[in-house]
């Protein structure tokens, strides 16, 4: 007798393993979004305040061997050293995820890849059609195109706690395309010069860090001097220095016999890495990144605290600040739910049976809080203490403020939803338990 063919599910349950893995990176980042969205705050408190001096005299002041060229600001120190920590452990996450998570799986991977895809084509798009008629602001169509993970994964955490394990864990990787497609978009098209020598130069201490991890070498006093030579190369040859982050993260092991107590060198390094990440390298760039004026200035430009972008006013009378909302809020959403529809569609794929497209909406524009990369990106586009460059900090900080109240709205309902749910069937169960 012939068998009715399984129609595939979008975001089936997933097995034990994963759903505690996800269990756990959601306690870690959203103690980091919640240090994140504090050092934002300060940020913002300091550079609004009568201390907006020493805010500024903070985030410039220079240290590092002017012989190597790394006499940078702290500011600076902060969006190409410690950042560079961030992505190391986001290309922990890459490697593992293509070769032991849920993108080893073409038909797996199809749906968040393509979310991923629609989430940052249709912000760019917007971002570019409100300012086809200010071509300056062009170079800054890749801002509203990321999520940052740890601020999205904080506020799920809080609204959505009996939201289904499928949605966050799409959630995640969602977050880790658009990480690996965020990663080649700044190597790609925000490097302005570039030193081949150098950069090979880099290849050196890379490959020596490769074979030591791939040896299982775990020794820092080996594979820090190795890491940081790679950094400084990397840095040395015009690509932004947070690159080398990732391809130290790329090469660590994620299959394979040599474990560490019990795991592979991957995991174990995304343990001890990801607390420093989320904890103390991102919330360090986020309170020099998001110090902007936005009651006033002097309009002067130089990116001395008082405003250089002329405030709040002028920041919503420029079309950069409306580009950079309209793509977090509108494009994110359109763009995610959009590309969903049409793998649905295309591959006549059904919702898990305990998810509906509300789910999905509010997942969506979850999507929109960008926050750490679109404020790189920012830097990189218009360059720090620009007029520009505090336009984008405001259109961020707002876009990604107004996607977390839309997402907290849609949530919660379907947080109460699925309660109630939950709460019915456990009276049923209740019922129908044996006494005593």
């Amino acid at each position: 007798m012939p068998t009715t063919p399984t129609r595939r599910r979008l975001f089936p349950r997933g097995s034990w393993p994963r759903a505690r893995r996800v269990a756990d990176v959601l306690r870690t980042e959203t103690v980091g979004g919640v240090l994140l969205v504090s050092a934002a705050a300060a940020a913002l408190l300091f550079a609004n305040s009568p201390w907006r001096d020493a805010y500024t005299a903070l985030a410039g002041f220079t240290v590092g061997p002017a012989a190597l060229h790394l006499d940078l600001s702290l500011a600076t120190w902060a969006a190409d050293g410690l950042l560079a920590v961030f992505f190391f452990v986001v290309g922990l996450e890459l490697k593992r995820e293509f070769l032991a998570g849920d993108l080893r799986d073409p038909r797996t991977a199809l749906l968040p890849v393509a979310a991923a895809v629609g989430g940052m084509a249709v912000p760019a798009l917007i971002y570019v059609a409100i300012n086809l008629a200010n071509p300056d602001a062009l170079v800054g169509w890749a801002i509203p195109t990321a999520t940052d993970i740890a601020f999205a994964l904080a506020v799920l955490a809080v609204i959505g706690t009996h939201l289904p394990t499928a949605l966050r864990t799409f959630l995640l990787t969602l977050a880790v395309v658009d990480d690996l497609l965020a990663i080649t978009v700044i190597a790609v098209f925000y490097t302005d010069r570039l030193s081949v020598a150098a950069l090979l130069g880099a290849l050196v201490p890379l490959a020596l860090f490769t074979l030591a991890v791939q040896r299982g070498v775990r020794s820092w006093w080996v594979l820090l001097p190795l890491a940081a030579l790679t950094w400084v190369l990397v840095h040395a040859s015009g690509v932004h220095a947070t690159v080398a982050g990732v391809l130290l993260g790329f090469v660590v092991p994620v299959l394979g016999r040599r474990r560490v107590h019990g795991v592979s060198l991957s995991e174990h390094f995304e343990h001890r890495w990801r607390p420093l990440s989320a904890g103390f390298a991102v919330p360090v760039f986020a309170f020099f990144a998001a110090g902007v004026t936005v009651v006033g200035g002097n309009g002067n430009g130089n990116g001395d605290g008082g405003g250089g972008g002329g405030g709040i006013g002028a920041a919503l009378a420029d079309t950069v600040t409306l580009g950079v909302v309209a793509g977090l809020v509108v494009g994110k959403t359109v763009g995610v739910l959009g590309a969903t529809w049409l793998v649905q569609r295309c591959t006549r794929a059904e919702l898990s049976d305990d998810l509906s497209w509300w789910d999905l909406l509010g997942l969506a524009q979850l999507a929109g809080i960008g926050f750490t990369v679109s404020l790189l990106v920012g830097e990189l586009a218009f360059g720090t203490g620009t007029p520009q460059d505090d336009h984008v900090k405001i259109g961020v900080l707002g876009g990604s403020l107004l996607a977390a109240l839309l997402a907290t709205v849609v949530l919660r309902t379907r947080n109460a939803h699925y309660r109630r749910i939950r709460d019915v069937e456990s009276q049923q169960e209740d019922r129908t338990r044996p006494d005593g």
